[in-house]
């Protein structure tokens, strides 16, 4: 719904921030309803489309496209296009993987 209303963008910010820092239960349809509300989504329009089949079947993509990429834990961060650091990492596995993609994009 959030896309659809062209706030993607700013939806996917907020819910990202209440649970990495502020460690709000994004599993709970209240905080996220807040969420929504919080960057101007009507939030009885929004619980209605958390009901919605049409917007269950595009969670339902995007997860399945998810796991076609190899993501399965959280974070996931891709570099370069081309290498997949998923679940938390130590500091000397993420700068060793942006510096093998750098040194590939020099080249």
């Amino acid at each position: 719904m959030a896309e659809a209303q062209g706030k993607g963008p700013q939806y996917h910010d907020a819910v990202f921030r209440a649970y990495w820092q502020r460690a709000n239960n994004i599993g709970d349809v209240e905080a996220l309803a807040e969420i929504a509300r919080s960057i101007g989504l009507e939030r009885e329009s929004f619980l209605a489309a958390l009901q919605d089949e049409r917007y269950a079947a595009r969670v339902d993509a995007d997860i399945d496209e998810a796991y076609s990429y190899g993501l399965t834990g959280v974070p996931a961060l891709i570099f370069g296009r081309r290498y997949l650091v998923s679940g938390a990492q130590p500091y000397e596995v993420l700068r060793q993987v942006v510096e093998k993609a750098e040194a590939e994009q020099e080249n």
